[in-house]
């Protein structure tokens, strides 16, 4: 393969050689686990400079290193026919893909420490490959595929088919391409990255064992350009040698890292819905929900609130035992969902499946839908609901899905109703829309319930320190008055009508822990509230800020 570049008297194309650190006037050699490596320069000058990788390789180590008898997953099929006699010291494959990683390891980091500003230069790049095979396997191989891979990543290909026999043309084309990518968009670090990468996928074979390592490789290959990548599923499946178990964490991890890129933030902010702090750690705290999610690139782990969330106390060690909030938050929620005549549910923001749990227990609840940001929390639920040991009948009736609230999702669409419990008040404010537009508006679920703390229920905490949240990454928490405006105007929006309702104890002077709201697509009745009344005393914060 080769890697050319154009310059001038102020910017030498020349730059190149400090860019792939390797001089322009030399001939170097390295060795390689299957053969030898050797880069030279064709032509240096500073208007045009080329640099060329000639991998040779030597049929005898292929055989006796790693997979390279072709035997089980991750063989390249040529080897079936022989040991010996095969393409691979011809073709680009993963070979090459291996070369490219030993030669220019500091070049694909972005290093130069000689010249440290030429690595975040975009400059014109034409790269040749003489031979590329292109196996489709049912995949749509060939130059499409070419086109489909590097174009997305603003390369302009030009990708042609290698006849069999020049001087026999009736015996048609081979699989082979050649393949000529151009750009002046794209740095030679990130360029060497997807050659790395898509070097194997467009071969669809490797010449080692794939193991769970490899998933590794290709994120860290992959990072800054996969994530978004609208082949991103068949890039990794034909990386990974379609070995399944590895293609699906490799998607996982994809997708958080799409996700965290749309919001601004590191992957690990938005996958903490599992928490891995120790028991110590969380001594003094009430459990409630369990590693719910809201989807937004933040997520929450243990929904941990101050003091008691029992609806009495009792020192009576035979009294039986009264729900906890989280259960009475469920209840109610099943209630809500029973009222509105759902079958169809989707739970956003689903964590670890504790709601999913209680609506597979009712057979009128015919097809549940799970969505998390988090696929931590996405694999707990898998364990705790047990799935894979569900009858089919019944495990065919839940599907788990990773996605994010604040974004539209044609996956949410069509569902009689749609579950918000304890979502919202993790959201940041100016990000709320977003996520009633999704749900509200494109989804438009018949029914919408979303359940979120009372603020003004924060005195009867005693332990909660005046002034503070429930939970740490609580964004806000409203007052009946601020959640009630916001129900109203919700539902103005997008024609729902909302009815308002309490979950747990109702205090007369500041009311119950949580309210709960009611969407329905019924308008004839737009706000009807059944809670307690607010007292006369009771004043009304500012909407959205934490009292």
């Amino acid at each position: 393969m080769s890697i050319s570049t154009t310059g001038s008297a102020e910017s030498p194309a020349t730059d190149l050689g400090f860019l792939l650190h390797k001089h322009p006037g030399k001939v170097q050699r390295f060795t390689t686990s299957h053969g030898e490596a050797h880069v030279f320069y064709p032509e240096a000058g500073d208007e045009v400079c080329t640099a060329a990788l000639l991998l040779d390789i030597d049929p005898i180590a292929l055989v006796r290193k790693g997979r390279g008898n072709g035997r089980g997953r991750g063989g390249s099929p040529d080897f079936a026919l022989s040991q010996y006699v095969n393409d691979r010291p011809y073709a680009a494959s993963s070979l090459l893909a291996v070369a490219l990683r030993t030669v220019f390891r500091s070049a694909m980091k972005g290093d130069c420490q000689r010249r440290p500003e030429l690595p975040g230069q975009v400059r014109p790049l034409r790269i040749e490959l003489p031979a590329v095979p292109a196996n489709g396997a049912g995949e749509g191989g060939g130059p499409a595929m070419v086109a489909r891979l590097f174009e997305p990543l603003g390369w302009q290909v030009e990708a042609t088919a290698i006849p069999l026999d020049e001087d026999f043309p009736e015996w048609g084309e081979s699989r082979y391409l050649r393949v000529v990518l151009a750009s002046e968009a794209v740095r030679l670090a990130d360029a060497l990255q997807q050659l790395y990468v898509l070097l194997p996928v467009l071969d669809g074979a490797k010449h080692y064992w794939v193991a769970p390592d490899e998933v590794d490789k290709l994120l860290a290959a992959g990072e800054g350009w996969l994530a978004a990548h609208p082949e991103r599923a068949l890039i990794a499946r034909r990386y990974l040698s379609r070995r399944w178990s590895l293609t699906r964490a490799a998607m996982e991890r994809l997708e958080l890292a799409r996700l965290a890129e749309a919001d601004d933030r590191e992957v690990e902010e938005i996958d903490n819905a599992v928490d891995d702090r120790p028991d110590d750690e969380n001594s003094g705290y009430e459990t409630t929900e369990t590693g719910r999610t809201f989807g937004t690139g933040r997520t929450f782990g243990t929904d941990r609130t101050f003091g008691t969330d029992r609806t009495t106390e009792t020192t009576d060690a035979h009294a039986p035992r009264q729900p906890s909030l989280a259960e009475q938050r469920r209840t109610a929620i099943l209630a809500a969902l029973r009222d509105s005549g759902a079958a169809r549910v989707a739970d956003l923001g689903c964590g670890q499946g504790e709601l999913i749990g209680e609506l597979l227990k009712d057979a009128r609840f015919t097809e549940i839908l799970g969505v998390d940001v988090s696929a931590r929390a996405l694999q707990a639920a898998n364990r705790k609901l047990r799935l894979a040991r569900l009858p089919e009948r019944q495990a065919a009736r839940v599907t788990l899905a990773q996605g994010a609230l604040t974004y539209t999702d044609a996956r949410l669409k069509g569902y009689d109703a749609a579950v918000l419990c304890e979502v919202i008040e993790h959201l940041d404010l100016p990000r709320l829309p977003a996520l009633e537009y999704a749900v509200f508006g494109a989804a438009r679920p018949r029914a919408v319930v979303v359940t979120t703390p009372n603020v003004e229920y924060n005195v009867r905490w005693e332990s909660l320190p005046a002034g503070r949240a429930r939970h740490a990454d609580h964004r806000f928490e409203w007052s009946r008055a601020e959640f009630e405006a916001w129900a109203g105007k919700v539902a103005a929006a997008y024609g729902y009508a909302v009815e308002l309702r309490s979950v747990g104890p109702e205090d007369p002077e500041v009311g119950p822990p949580t309210q709960l709201a009611l969407f329905r697509t019924d308008t004839s009745t737009p706000v009807t509230d059944t809670r307690t009344p607010v007292s006369d005393t009771t004043t009304t914060p500012e909407g959205g800020e934490t009292r």
